[in-house]
């Protein structure tokens, strides 16, 4: 079968220093119409650019210097910037990682999408609406008449995700190229976006040319899979081939750096993969992962490996597969033993310092170092020329969580339940409208304001975003300094009166540095000259300046690749382990709450509707939210057949929820009893409950 699109040898730099950046490669691939072929890597290894590549998109700093990038007999690299505009959006088109920046935000949906039919089928008018109407309809976009005339920032990011595949499907495309399209997407939205994009690739026969880093996704999309380092692609394979035995000892990284729940019950570390993807400007001599790789010898740094075939379809470019270089000719069939063999090279001594049991300031032993209690935190809505309040947005809605002294809470839920804002109204970053919150026997609600300030050296907070949350016009020293000299802390209990960057500081902050795996040397440098996972680790460090007790981390891997991941959750288990810290973890990752954590509680409009330890919650989810929520988790467990709860609609205003049960007009199992008033606590055991009608009430709980 002649392939749809034909890449082949192609090569794009970027001009943006010294030395050009050879972005992508020597790249060459293939994609069958009807298929999903899917590129995976880490970040800066030439996805994005590879697509980019394509559409004849680049930089201005960009230049394809040499191949050929053909769809059906024509190349594309050959025709005019009038002749490509032809092809984008109608023969190629392109949903992008971050739709809220690919989306005009001063235009309607309708006349976004109308651009498109009136630039390819030179449609306008009543029948431009129509044909706008039908595609919304058809990427489930509800009351698509009235939301048509509605701007952006009206949608939800499942729902601007929606519009950004409805824009890419208009012009009836034979090629949809999907960067990251479920990156920052929850499970239940992510597993309507995938499932979504299977069912119009059936319905049309459109080839699908799928860019993540996402594994999980990948083994649920992909007939075939092509890994991607440092600009040209190593592995390439059918996706029961690469699942069932990755070749490449990059490949095997990537799969033992995945967190779950079989790596926390053995004890084992995350196995992440050293240093970073090198800079694509240097000259390579040798394979380009010689550096990181735990079976690199001379010739690997030497000798840039051919392809060698593994099985059928399955190539790998790597000399351990060459018979005539390697110095332990290797059984093909043998991929998943290597896998199991990397990970188990990851066991070690996790740090185990002592944990020093807290006490209160009345020097009682507390069982919790945090208690939260009906939590709430309302918002008022301003309407009118007196901007009289109207009615509240009930962000937190009565969360009560308890956390004990170096142990991790882990609280999921869909984006605008109030899992970041229940975050801030505990740390009192966000005045409680009620409630109590206890840390270490202490009020924290209605503290005054001094006393609360000298305290706040015993709670910190993890942004989402490092990048946002790290001043770019300060060096790494300044921004680790500058809390440390607000609460006046040296060390634990210690003030700090030095003058800046004195010696006794500069001790500290390359002491913290060197705690998070950063050379001390970095702290004279600005966040912008470091990768993702870098500043998240300066944003930990920063939280560790001060010692405190407790972290609230605020989806600190979400944006990250695995690898980088497994870096993260490796430092925080061992910052635990050492410190004795405790962690109220936000997150939607699934596999990273059966890691890290001890207890999860699932959060939905503001309200707590399970909670309990991990295995009890995971292993046996009762609410009818966490059964959807858990359903909806890719695996890459290929065999599994477990069936996906599809939930309908989104998540309701918090501004105006629902009479009873929040979650009844979502719900497949709704009573009439759910629509009347909210569940009291069903108990399943002493640590684990929910908030459900399907369940006998305990008519005395709050």
């Amino acid at each position: 079968m002649n392939p749809l699109l034909q890449i082949d040898n192609l090569a794009t730099v970027l001009h943006t220093g010294a030395a050009p950046v050879w972005a992508v490669d020597g790249l060459t691939l293939q994609i069958l119409k009807g298929e999903t072929f899917a590129l995976l890597g880490e970040s800066g290894c030439g996805k994005s650019m590879t697509a980019l590549s394509i559409m004849r998109l680049l930089p201005e700093a960009g230049e394809i210097v040499s191949g050929s990038v053909r769809i059906g007999e024509e190349d594309l690299l050959l025709l005019p910037e009038a002749a490509m505009r032809n092809v984008r959006g109608r023969r190629i088109s392109m949903i992008f990682q971050e739709p809220m920046l690919s989306l005009n935000p001063v235009m309607t949906v309708a006349d976004q999408i109308g651009e498109v039919l009136r630039r390819h089928f030179n449609l306008s008018g009543a029948a431009a609406q129509e044909r706008v109407l039908e595609i919304l309809n058809q990427v489930g976009i509800p009351d698509a008449a009235r939301r048509m005339n509605e701007y952006p920032f009206q949608f939800s990011g499942g729902m601007k995700q929606r519009m950004m595949i409805a824009m890419a499907l208009a012009g009836e495309p034979e090629l949809l190229i999907a960067d990251e399209p479920t990156t920052a997407l929850d499970v239940t939205i992510q597993a309507q976006v995938l499932d979504l994009m299977r069912g119009l690739q059936q319905r049309g026969g459109m080839a699908i040319l799928l860019i993540t880093h996402d594994l999980a996704v990948a083994a649920e999309m992909a007939h075939r899979v092509a890994v991607m380092y440092a600009g040209e692609i190593v592995e390439t394979a059918t996706r029961e081939n690469f699942f069932s035995g990755p070749a490449h000892p990059y490949s095997q990284k990537l799969f033992a750096s995945l967190p779950g729940k079989a790596m926390r019950k053995q004890g084992l570390r995350l196995a992440a993969i050293g240093g970073n993807v090198p800079a694509l400007s240097r000259e390579f001599v040798g394979c380009r992962f010689a550096d990181r790789c735990d079976h690199a010898w001379e010739l690997c740094h030497e000798i840039a490996p051919r392809w060698n075939v593994v099985a059928g379809g399955h190539q790998v470019r790597c000399h351990l597969f060459n018979k005539d270089t390697s110095p332990s000719v290797q059984d093909p069939e043998l991929g998943s033993q290597r896998l199991e063999a990397t990970v188990a090279d990851s066991e070690g001594s996790m740090k185990s310092g002592s944990r020093t049991p807290l006490t209160s300031e009345s020097g009682d032993s507390s069982p919790y170092l945090l208690s939260v209690t009906g939590l709430k935190v309302y918002f008022p809505i301003h309407k009118g020329l007196m901007k009289s309040i109207t009615g509240y947005v009930k962000a937190v809605d009565g969360v009560s969580l308890t956390i004990g002294q170096g142990k991790t809470l882990a609280l999921v839920g869909e984006s605008g339940c109030g899992k970041t804002t229940a975050g801030k109204g505990i740390l009192q970053l966000i005045p409680p409208s009620a409630g109590s919150v206890r840390y270490n026997g202490l009020e924290l609600v209605g503290m005054e304001r001094k006393r609360l300030r000298k305290m706040r050296a015993e709670f910190q907070l993890i942004f989402q975003d490092p990048y946002s949350s790290l001043n770019p016009r300060m060096r790494i020293v300044d921004i680790i300094e500058e809390g440390m000299d607000a609460l006046s802390v040296g060390g634990r209990g210690e003030a700090s009166h030095a003058g800046p960057h004195s010696a006794g500081k500069k001790g500290r902050v390359d002491t913290l540095l060197e705690s998070v795996g950063l050379p001390p040397e970095t702290k004279w440098r600005y966040p912008h000259e470091f990768s993702g996972g870098q500043r998240q680790r300066v944003a930990i460090a920063r939280a560790l300046a001060v010692s405190p007790r407790l972290i609230v981390c605020d989806e600190p891997t979400s944006a990250l690749d695995v690898s980088v991941q497994a870096q993260i959750l490796n430092l925080l288990k061992d910052l635990q382990s050492s410190l004795g810290l405790a962690y109220l973890f936000i997150t939607h990752n699934i596999s990273v709450v059966e890691y890290i954590a001890d207890e999860v509680a699932v959060m939905y409009l503001g309200r707590i509707v399970e909670q309990g330890r991990v295995e009890e919650v995971l292993d046996h989810p009762r609410h009818p939210y966490t059964q959807a929520l858990l359903s909806a988790v890719p695996v890459i467990d290929l065999a599994s057949k477990r069936p996906i709860i599809h939930l309908h609609g989104d998540l309701p205003s918090p501004a105006n929820p629902p009479s009873g049960c929040h979650f009844h007009p979502r719900c497949p199992h709704a009573m009439p009893i759910c629509r009347e008033r909210y569940p009291e606590t069903s108990a399943f055991s002493s640590t684990h409950t929910a908030r459900c009608y399907l369940y006998p009430q305990e008519q005395d709980s709050a």
